[in-house]
């Protein structure tokens, strides 16, 4: 069993930048690889992006390439989603997610925080 708790969410204005955080303790977390998503209201849930359990491959959705960077600490079991140049499209509630298997698909991963809200405003 893992558990995920994200943090860092919040209010921004437009070209902003937040850094999420998403602690993760129980099951070894070096073994999985770890992905973030979002969801607005009356969205889907969509992929944002994903690293590889050792850091080393890292793979992100077209709209957030070359603003978003995600990365991991295996000393503080956690994982990051650095959010620059914030637009209003990137509102939603943002989960990170845990799987042992690399994939972009949101049933590809079994374990889920509950989420953080950021609020992009103009």
């Amino acid at each position: 069993q893992v558990q995920l708790v994200e943090s860092g969410g919040g209010l921004v204005q437009a070209g902003g930048s937040l850094r999420l955080s998403c602690a993760a303790s129980g099951r070894t977390f070096n073994s999985f690889h770890m992905g973030w998503f979002r969801q607005a209201p009356g969205t889907e849930r969509e992929f944002v992006a994903r690293i590889s359990w050792n850091g080393d491959y890292t793979d992100y959705t077209d709209s957030v390439k070359g603003r978003f960077t995600i990365s991991r600490d295996h000393a503080k079991n956690t994982v990051y989603l650095q959010m620059n140049s914030l637009k209003t499209e990137d509102t939603a509630v943002y989960f990170c997610a845990a799987s042992v298997q690399w994939g972009r698909a949101t049933d590809t991963y079994k374990y889920w925080g509950q989420g953080t809200q950021v609020t992009v405003s103009l």
